[in-house]
């Protein structure tokens, strides 16, 4: 895929920093349904912020780490019936498995994280989608990732339908009907909603490059404040 617009902004337009005047790491997750582009765009971002002269890191869940792949196996190609308290326990299990091991050693070590789903996927799809109670997924989330918050969340936006087209690979998750996935996107609306400052709500429906250039613009905002 062609990421040419984001060649109309500079690194200085923007903000990322002079690398030998970074501090902590950065945290950026990026959220959306299936089909939405989420880890296209993670990797274009972690390319462009490399070439910025930024370690980085690119990641995913559920994986991430060994223990985190078992688990995605189990989760989305089971052969058994998963109870939907279950499934939530191990995505919860994955995701402190990947901050232990990879998210918060990186941050600590400087480097720029760029994770492909993180919390909030949690919240989306067992909460709001799934009809779990919402306040006990935010608490195991604060205990799975021991209070790690994003710094910034980018969520790729459009109907539950036209990501679901785009979609080659079918999995136990991905097999659900449109209804699910649009409750899903109404979930993520619904915490991009309570958290403005946090979120930056993306039009997927476009190509990549304006999807590019409008997550450059946003995380660029974020590394302006490291200046």
């Amino acid at each position: 895929m062609c990421c040419c617009s984001a060649s109309q902004y500079s690194k200085a337009e923007l903000g990322f920093p002079n690398p030998e005047r970074s501090g902590g790491g950065i945290f950026i997750t990026i959220e959306g349904i299936e089909g939405s582009g989420k880890t296209t765009l993670a990797s274009l971002i972690g390319e462009y912020i490399a070439k910025a002269g930024r370690r980085v890191v690119v990641t995913a869940e559920p994986g991430g780490c060994a223990v985190g792949e078992t688990i995605r196996e189990i989760v989305l190609h089971s052969e058994e019936p998963i109870s939907d308290k279950a499934e939530l326990l191990l995505f919860e299990a994955a995701r402190a498995q990947h901050v232990d091991a990879v998210i918060r050693p990186a941050l600590e070590a400087g480097s720029v994280v760029i994770c492909d789903r993180f919390a909030d996927s949690s919240l989306a799809y067992q909460g709001y989608a799934r009809g779990l109670d919402l306040e006990e997924i935010a608490s195991l989330n604060a205990y799975a990732t021991s209070g790690l918050v994003p710094d910034i969340t980018l969520l790729l936006d459009l109907p539950a339908e036209a990501g679901l087209a785009r979609q080659s690979k079918i999995d136990r998750i991905s097999s659900r009907d449109v209804a699910f996935h649009e409750s899903v996107r109404k979930g993520f609306l619904a915490l991009a909603k309570a958290e403005p400052d946090r979120f930056v709500v993306i039009d997927a429906t476009g190509n990549i490059d304006s999807v590019l250039a409008a997550a450059l613009a946003g995380i660029g905002r974020l590394f302006s404040s490291e200046r």
